[in-house]
């Protein structure tokens, strides 16, 4: 298992990507602020794909790096968290 990387470890391109998303998915302040707790905790994640339903998004990644968000209603693929 691995764990999450925090926001500031992240690769530049996959942050950018992540910013994008946050935009495009209208993820508001009150969801980013759970986010950004649960990053912050370093959780556990298997090495391959998984997911972490937030309920009004969800924030797909593989291994230690997120690398989507996915709207509530939107399959995701992988293990759920």
């Amino acid at each position: 298992m691995a764990q999450t990387e925090r926001w500031s470890g992240l690769p530049a391109a996959i942050r950018d990507h992540l910013v994008e998303r946050m935009h495009d998915r209208n993820i508001n302040l009150d969801d980013l602020n759970r986010l950004r707790l649960w990053m912050e905790s370093k959780p556990e994640v298997p090495d391959g794909a998984w997911y972490k339903d937030f309920g009004s998004f969800k924030l797909c990644g593989e291994g230690q790096y997120p690398k989507t968000f996915l709207l509530s209603g939107q399959l995701a693929r992988g293990q759920a968290l």
